[in-house]
């Protein structure tokens, strides 16, 4: 049997070495390619292929990357196997290729989608309109109602009924259904009313001002000089 030498393994040596820097050419390529969607914050698709601790395995461009549990919503996530087999949009937070280093990221996506949805739900809420909500918490000046869709309003404590009234909880408690009327909405801000949309359980009447800040029913707003000077007796 004949000696064997170098050169018979020649070819199978320089394929090897060609396939190691085809993939080390397509590698470098695939890790641009993740800076340049990083800087551009363009979002990507990936499939959770696995739960670790602390957060998940998804692929992108074919690197291997992990997503934090505080990343894979737009709250922190326990339960992370119930994400494993599901699809994404992420962005690019870290891509070290040198540390073969990468770090995904859905939170920002889906709390600006959340965002774009509460403006959305905001701009069609038109004064005079009644909606429903839920009493949220309660402060000595005033309620704020979950409108839902993360939106909330606030009833101020003079705009629950008519009379005044020492504390909101004489007409609401946390957690009940009520009817409100939107007010008016500045810089995001809901202002509600729940005036004759709620039950008064004291159904006194609003507290009167003084006398001589307003006519009587029948008195008239204007008086001519004769009815001013015919009650006054002349010499």
């Amino acid at each position: 049997m004949a000696e064997e030498t170098m050169k018979d393994y020649e070819k199978e040596i320089n394929e090897s070495l060609e396939k190691h820097q085809k993939q080390e050419t397509e590698e470098d390529f695939n890790w641009d390619k993740l800076r340049a969607e990083m800087a551009s914050s363009t979002p990507i698709e990936v499939e959770i292929i696995e739960a670790v601790k602390g957060g998940c395995v998804a692929y992108a461009e074919g690197i291997r990357g992990f997503i934090p549990a505080s990343r894979l919503s737009g709250h922190y996530v326990e339960d992370l196997d119930s994400f494993v087999g599901k699809k994404i949009n992420v962005l690019v937070t870290e891509a070290d290729q040198e540390n073969n280093r990468l770090i995904l990221s859905a939170r920002e996506l889906i709390r600006a989608q959340e965002a774009d949805e509460r403006n959305k739900r905001i701009a069609s809420l038109t004064p005079g309109n009644v909606v429903e909500g839920t009493v949220e918490t309660i402060m000595p000046y005033g309620a704020f109602i979950n409108l839902g869709d993360g939106i909330s309003g606030l009833v101020h404590i003079s705009e629950f009924v008519e009379r005044r009234i020492a504390s909101p909880r004489e007409i609401v408690k946390e957690g009940e259904k009520v009817k409100v009327r939107v007010k008016g909405i500045k810089d995001g801000k809901i202002s509600l009313s729940m005036k004759g949309l709620v039950d008064d359980p004291n159904g006194e009447p609003a507290e009167e001002e003084s006398e001589e800040h307003e006519y009587s029913s029948g008195q008239e707003a204007t008086t001519s000089l004769g009815s001013l000077l015919s009650g006054i007796k002349l010499n």
